[in-house]
């Protein structure tokens, strides 16, 4: 079992904070006498072109014995319930109130079988209300009452579904949880690819389309490739549905889908309570840049980028500040992970709160999100260009607009 910190609730009133009443966060995997030490590891494996790989992050505790033979960071995480981010979003009253009757959509490839039963195990464990299964006909979700979830294949049916895979299921349970935190009242549709290749992925993203949600969250990515262009015309572009896109967990760079201008592009927070106050910083490997091959969108106007800028807006995505996430196949039960796969569920989440989806990023250009002014994910001032510190917000955080963290982070449901 998990070992809980004692909850203390505070009423600290900051100026320049994210909220003004705060829950302190779960501690967990605090140092033993034994020595025990940590690490954090990618649950997916580097993809092939034209493939991609689940961009969830788990913080392993190592005994001394793994130590000797895996290189264990420094750090204790401390993890957060679902209570933690809706109050350190400003969204505690809104995640309570609204969402009942929107859908949220997750395309992942291959199959959880455990999906439901670990889902509402994360439910009872953090208060939320139950959820129920939904019936599926044709395009449709059908839910008894209250919220509902459904698991369908890249075509939209219910079986049969794809072969099990243990990493993919980590990153379902996160994906299915996130998306309960923030919105817990949402019908949730997860759609599974055949497998991870692009085109499975993009199928599966035009199905969950289909169904008419709000949003569709993808926590995936892979190396861009000079057909990209196309693939995001053809898969990841479908007015009035807002996908969001996680921009990878390797530090500056780029990845597809996140560089497509039809998606919001979501990077990744550190973030931490501290003395009543929550606040960012942009967590080192987060994704960021220059696209190679989308133009860029008519609504960015940064210098530094002939094409498309990734990020748009951020989250909460380091694994030593992660989040509590409870997963049954071939795992242990309570885990916690971060990776940029939790910030861009988080931020797919709130469009379910809001009701509504968006086409693209545009808004979040004049919103009055939380902005990031600290923090970088890496060097990007040469790449075979003169260096110029102009450049330096592609990959560190500052007032306004910057890479990692794009316009910033939500501040209640602002911009949405």
């Amino acid at each position: 079992m998990r070992r809980r910190a004692i909850r203390i609730s505070s009423g600290v009133a900051a100026v320049g904070v994210l909220v003004a009443t705060f829950v302190a966060p779960t501690a967990q995997g605090s140092p033993s006498p034994t020595g025990l030490s940590y690490m954090n590891e990618r649950v997916c494996a580097t993809p092939a072109l034209g493939f991609a790989a689940c961009d969830a992050v788990r913080h392993v505790t190592l005994t001394p014995a793994d130590a000797n033979s895996r290189k264990p960071g420094s750090q204790t995480p401390v993890s957060y319930d679902a209570s933690d981010l809706q109050t350190a979003y400003g969204l505690t009253s809104i995640s309570s109130s609204n969402g009942a009757g929107n859908t949220v959509a997750i395309v992942d490839a291959n199959d959880d079988p455990n999906a439901f039963t670990d889902l509402n195990s994360y439910r009872a464990d953090q208060a939320l209300p139950s959820i129920s299964s939904c019936t599926v006909a044709g395009t449709t979700l059908t839910r008894p009452s209250g919220p509902c979830f459904a698991k369908v294949n890249q075509s939209g049916d219910t079986s049969p579904l794809p072969t099990g895979n243990t990493g993919w299921a980590q990153e379902i349970s996160l994906d299915l949880d996130m998306v309960s935190a923030i919105c817990p009242n949402c019908n949730i549709l997860l759609v599974e690819a055949n497998s991870a290749s692009m085109a499975d992925l993009g199928a599966a993203v035009n199905t969950a389309a289909n169904f008419q949600p709000v949003a569709i969250g993808n926590s995936y990515g892979g190396v861009e490739y000079a057909g990209e262009a196309t693939d995001a015309a053809n898969y990841f572009d479908h007015a009035g549905i807002a996908i969001t896109a996680a921009t990878g967990d390797g530090g500056y760079g780029v990845e597809f889908p996140a560089a497509a201008s039809t998606v919001i592009a979501v990077g990744g927070t550190s973030l931490r309570f501290s003395t009543g106050v929550w606040s960012e910083t942009v967590w080192s490997g987060t994704g960021s840049g220059c696209s190679a091959f989308i133009q860029k969108p008519s609504w960015q106007s940064d210098g530094g980028c002939a094409m498309r800028t990734v990020a748009d807006v951020g989250a909460d995505a380091d694994p030593n500040t992660g989040v509590n996430v409870y997963d049954s196949y071939h795992s242990p039960g309570w885990m916690v992970f971060g990776g940029t796969s939790v910030s861009a569920q988080i931020v797919s989440a709130i469009y379910g709160l809001v009701g509504r989806g968006a086409s693209d990023a545009s808004a979040f250009y004049s919103a009055g999100l939380h902005d990031v002014v600290t923090g970088s994910n890496g060097q990007c001032t040469g790449h075979g260009r003169n260096t110029d510190p102009s450049l330096a917000y592609l990959c560190t955080a500052q007032q306004g607009y910057d890479g990692p963290t794009g316009m910033g982070t939500p501040n209640g449901t602002a911009g949405f």
